[in-house]
């Protein structure tokens, strides 16, 4: 998006609320549970469950609650069983948004996040309707008082594929999912600690709204993420910075 990465900074507001909400426990609870569910519970030969972990703990999770979301997934102990599901629609003014629940009842699910699209002028489309707009990125953020110099070198040689600087000074690292964790620990090694990291979904177009059609956008996005299914929205919608502020 234009001038600062919007489409991360949507998502880090999001998270803010998510702890304002109580909710942020919960959905962190699934992800651990079904990463943990789909190739064991040992972190070290499971790095799903791993980053799921690394992010639990630092929201400040106690470990008791880890080691139960753990025992969840590997059958250890008894609890809902959650599936992953993805739904992808338009929202206002034609831009994509993207999905990702983990949920025990996907006709109750799918009926909230249509029930969301409609309320806020969108519309559920069928599978891989938007999916093919967004890539896999591992994703690095670093505040405006970085030495871009420094960054850039470093971020060379931990494998990093891009290196972007903001209008607003900020700077952010991008490389494939799979080395996420190499490149990050080979940042902070040399002593470059990102603001934010993790591996989310990055649009390759993007969409100019208008300012009514933004304002029902950012309702639309949050009402997805306030859904107790919802794990991840993401949308390619270029939202005005000021308008993130305002509801920051």
């Amino acid at each position: 998006m234009a001038g600062h990465s919007k489409w991360a900074n949507i998502r880090f507001r999001k998270g803010a609320q998510d702890a304002k909400r109580g909710k942020l426990f919960t959905k962190l609870i699934r992800e651990i549970t079904v990463a943990a569910r789909e190739a064991g519970g040992d972190p070290a030969s499971n790095p799903r469950l791993r980053t799921a972990i690394e992010k639990a703990k630092s929201q400040s999770m106690p470990k008791d609650n880890i080691d139960r979301a753990v025992k969840r997934g590997t059958g250890d102990m008894d609890g809902a069983v959650y599936e992953e599901v993805r739904y992808e629609g338009y929202g206002p003014g034609g831009a994509a948004v993207m999905v990702d629940c983990l949920t025990d009842n996907r006709n109750r699910t799918v009926a909230e996040v249509r029930h969301a699209f409609t309320k806020f002028g969108g519309n559920l489309g069928a599978d891989g309707s938007v999916s093919y707009l967004f890539e896999k990125v591992g994703f690095m953020a670093y505040a405006a008082d970085v030495e871009e110099e420094q960054l850039m070198e470093a971020a060379i040689d931990a494998g990093a594929q891009d290196v972007l600087s903001q209008r607003d000074g900020s700077v952010e690292v991008l490389c494939i999912p799979e080395e996420f964790e190499s490149v990050r620990d080979s940042m902070i090694a040399v002593g470059l600690i990102p603001e934010h990291a993790e591996v989310t979904m990055k649009a390759s177009t993007q969409a100019q709204l208008e300012a009514k059609q933004a304002e029902s956008m950012l309702k639309l996005l949050d009402t997805l993420d306030e859904l107790d299914d919802t794990q991840q929205v993401y949308s390619n919608a270029d939202l005005p910075g000021d308008l993130l502020e305002d509801e920051s």
